[in-house]
């Protein structure tokens, strides 16, 4: 694992996106920054952190996704992995806000990116961005947000994070043919707020109830909906009010 450690960059995945178009990069190839000017989230969101205190990373994946219908296979891995490596250091209460926040109790602790790019070829390499709230305290007018030193009441190593991280992600990667079925059944039992009744907003702005099931095979999040039927839905067509 190569791990390119810069004091400030505008995105780690932008950089990372960048410097694979000007080489052939190995797989796992790391890029981190103490402090990220344009962080991005979801559906371009900016990412916010506080510069020397968080975990901001990305990571380029190659050779494990074959096709557009196994995208979602990249979430699962990679999600798992941070969760996993957050238990072993004792982080209570783990969860993934669908499609890939993790959650420690009811607040977010961290957000996952990825992006994907396809070859001519078919083949197609992955850039998962990483944004973990590590050993920052304060935020204000972010009351949904907290950090491992919050919730815990003590500072932890961010690198020695990462490396776990990565090294759990390759493992997860290299076990996956043989045990996809129990990734998917563990991604689906750490979903956030599963089998609750919870409010959600539509993209029509529209509120109804429903019960978080699990997730379609190219990562649609399933819903019962109070007359009892299943619906699917993209990430751009709902919000989890809670």
């Amino acid at each position: 694992m190569k791990v390119i450690k810069l004091d400030a960059i505008d995105s780690t995945n932008e950089f990372l996106k960048g410097l694979s178009k000007k080489q052939e990069l190995e797989s796992f190839i790391v890029v981190s920054a103490e402090r990220q000017t344009k962080g991005k989230g979801q559906m371009g969101a900016l990412w916010s952190s506080e510069a020397g205190k968080n975990l901001v990373m990305s990571v380029l994946v190659k050779d494990f996704l074959s096709g557009i219908d196994q995208l979602f296979n990249l979430n699962i891995v990679f999600s798992l992995a941070v969760i996993e490596v957050l238990e072993s250091i004792n982080i209570p209460n783990l969860s993934v806000k669908w499609p890939n926040d993790i959650m420690s109790y009811n607040k977010k602790i961290g957000g996952i990116l990825i992006e994907n790019s396809i070859k001519s070829d078919g083949t197609i390499i992955s850039i998962v961005g990483l944004g973990l709230n590590v050993n920052q305290i304060d935020f204000e007018n972010l009351p949904k947000a907290s950090s491992l030193a919050l919730i815990c009441s003590t500072t932890f190593d961010k690198e020695e994070i990462l490396f776990k991280i990565v090294e759990k992600l390759d493992r997860n990667i290299q076990s996956w043919n043989q045990n996809s079925d129990s990734f998917w059944s563990e991604y689906i039992t750490k979903l956030f707020k599963k089998g609750i009744p919870m409010p959600f907003s539509d993209i029509n702005k529209n509120h109804f109830m429903g019960i978080i099931q699990g997730v379609s095979a190219i990562g649609k999040l399933q819903i019962m909906l109070e007359n009892g039927s299943i619906s699917e839905f993209d990430i751009k067509e709902i919000q989890l009010l809670y």
